[in-house]
Parts: C-alpha cells; sequence; structure tokens
C-alpha cells in the first residue's frame, strides 16, 4: 500500500451504527451450486429480518456480475477476486451495523475464509446450501447445466470446476428436503440464539 495513503478515523463506529439499528452486524455467506437454493432462501430471510424491523441488504452474486464485477469472468482467477470484492464489500456494509446476506456460488474454502479473516469473530456466518447436484440439475432454472454438459460453457461449478463444499459452516440447508419457509425460520432462529436480533 502507498504511504501517502492513510486510515482516515471517523466519529462513529461500527458499535454506534449497530446500537442505533439494535441489532448486531453480521455477514450471512450462502454457498452452494447453481440452483441449490441460495438467492431464494436470502431473499426469504431479507423479507423476514425487514418485517421484524431490521436493517439489512442482500448481494447476489447475478446482480453483482451486472455492476461491480461485470469485468470478471468465471476463470479459477476472476472467481477469487469476485469473492475479495465481495467480500470487502460485504465487510463495508457490515461496518455500517447491516445484517449482510450474500449468495454467491463462492466454490472456493480459502476464498470463503479470506472473507470470515474480514470481520471479527462471529459476524461470519457460513450457510451453506448442501442440495444436491442431482437436485440442482433437475431445477436448472437458467438451462446453465445442460449447456455446461453439452460443452457450450466452460469452468461451471460442479461439472467442469470444482466445488469445495464448507467443513464446519455455522448452519447447512438442503432445499430438497426443506421449504424455503423451514430454510428461513432456521436461519432466523440461529440469529436468535447467538443474540444478532431479538425477539
Amino acid at each position: 500500500m502507498k504511504k501517502e495513503i492513510v486510515w482516515h478515523e471517523h466519529y462513529l463506529d461500527k458499535l454506534s451504527r449497530s446500537n442505533q439499528k439494535r441489532q448486531k452486524p453480521c455477514i450471512l455467506w450462502f454457498t452452494g451450486l447453481s440452483a441449490s437454493g441460495k438467492s431464494t432462501t436470502a431473499n426469504a430471510i431479507e423479507q423476514q429480518l425487514f418485517e421484524l424491523g431490521h436493517h439489512t441488504y442482500l448481494l447476489d452474486g447475478d446482480n453483482v456480475r451486472h455492476g461491480l464485477n461485470k469485468d470478471l469472468g468465471f476463470s479459477d482467477s476472476d472467481r477469487v477476486e469476485n469473492i475479495r470484492r465481495i467480500g470487502e464489500m460485504a465487510k463495508l456494509f457490515a461496518d455500517a451495523g447491516l445484517i449482510v446476506l450474500s449468495a454467491f456460488i463462492s466454490p472456493f474454502r480459502a476464498d470463503r475464509q479470506m472473507v470470515r479473516d474480514l470481520v471479527e469473530d462471529g459476524e461470519f456466518i457460513e450457510i451453506h446450501m448442501s442440495t444436491p447436484l442431482s437436485v440442482c440439475e433437475e431445477r436448472d432454472p437458467k438451462g446453465l447445466y445442460q449447456k455446461a454438459r453439452n460443452g457450450e460453457i466452460r469452468n461451471f461449478t460442479g461439472i467442469d470446476s470444482i466445488y469445495e463444499a464448507p467443513e464446519k459452516p455455522e448452519i447447512t440447508l438442503n432445499t430438497a428436503d426443506n421449504d424455503i419457509e423451514a430454510c428461513a425460520e432456521k436461519v432466523i432462529a440461529y440469529l436468535k440464539q447467538n443474540h444478532i436480533i431479538h425477539d
């Protein structure tokens, strides 16, 4: 980092901002294969948190690639940079006192650990969408798995690019066995039990 760049301290800090919002900031990091239910589940949870009066922001993989990360492809190096940028942005939102919901395939353990290391202990909550590949392929809402099988798409996670499942996620959800409402309730219960939100 250039020596001319100096960190500027602000009058307000994360604790002040989160106390104002009556919640603890955190990053709910949804990771899993395409069509595993990441975005749908994150949307349902954000809606519930909103109705409970909490302050949130949802970062979605496809949406972010329309703007901030539109210059990135799907090579391994681009995937790493994609998650690095998202991690830094999620950290800023958490610093603002928000509950951040981040729905990205994020296939590599090292990248998810990198984001975990950016924030304080307990602020990164890894949610593994463990929906089996066979179910994800059956859903295939965008037709991406079929294109990957046909060789039309390369570096597609689960087909010709690896997915490293979390070893010790805070929460595991499987949308093949549970509906979205049940998955959302499990996450809300975790947030209450860990005093991130209150009844």
